[in-house]
């Protein structure tokens, strides 16, 4: 997160609305304590999965795409364990 150069709090609103995107794009059931978790988590797995391709994600905007592409990743995750 402080590569992104985003504080907490805007990461916790930033992780919310990626999340909260997430969720409405892969039909998922959450609720919005889930979504901002979603979204922090899904941000910093998406930013490690990109990093290791060697594509970087900054400021709130790339903060955002990264949340929701590793948010989304997450719940594709989740449903597979579940199954």
């Amino acid at each position: 997160m402080d590569d992104a150069g985003i504080g907490w709090i805007a990461a916790i609103i930033i992780g919310g609305f990626a999340g909260w995107f997430a969720s409405n794009f892969m039909k998922s059931d959450t609720g919005i304590f889930m979504n901002i978790i979603l979204g922090i988590i899904g941000a910093a797995v998406a930013s490690f999965l990109f990093g290791l391709l060697g594509v970087s994600f900054g400021g709130w905007l790339g903060y955002l795409v990264a949340g929701f592409i590793g948010a989304c990743i997450l719940i594709g995750l989740g449903r597979a364990i579940r199954r």
